[in-house]
């Protein structure tokens, strides 16, 4: 559609454009979601037909699958936003691909770690708190206690 007068919602879906909620089912990604990757350029603004209803190619709706994959994956929008250039630049380097990879392997690693000392320090809490009528609990105590100065 891009530069051709903007047709009906009808003959979009027959030039094989997808509405929003069509584009929304074969994605995975929610209108909402939709709009607001398009908010962030991560897919370009959407045609419209003259009812002035957003329509998608097959190619945006590819790039909504590969955003969701790499939200799933945990990547931030940033970090999409340059795989998504990547992805769409075919004479890339697969290494620069890989760098990011592996930076956010490390990210995630550490984010391990940090939530596997949050478990210990919470289980050791939930151990010592008997759990019944009484009023005293060291979970309670813990978070109430104020860090030291300095």
């Amino acid at each position: 559609m891009g530069t051709k007068a903007a047709v009906e919602l009808a003959d979009a879906k027959e030039q094989g454009y997808y509405s929003i909620g069509r584009a929304a089912e074969l994605s995975g990604v929610t209108p909402k979601m939709i709009r607001h990757y398009e908010s962030l350029g991560l897919i370009p603004k959407a045609a419209r037909t003259l009812g002035d209803y957003r329509v998608y190619t097959a190619t945006e709706v590819h790039a909504l699958r590969f955003i969701r994959r790499a939200r799933g994956l945990g990547f931030s929008m940033d970090e999409i936003s340059g795989l998504l250039s990547l992805w769409r630049n075919q004479r890339r380097a697969s290494a620069e691909v890989k760098r990011l990879a592996m930076k956010h392997i490390a990210e995630l690693d550490a984010k391990i770690e940090e939530l596997r000392s949050m478990r210990a320090a919470l289980a050791d809490l939930a151990q010592h708190c008997h759990g019944d009528d009484r009023p005293e609990c060291p979970i309670l105590d813990d978070l109430g206690r104020l860090p030291p100065a300095g």
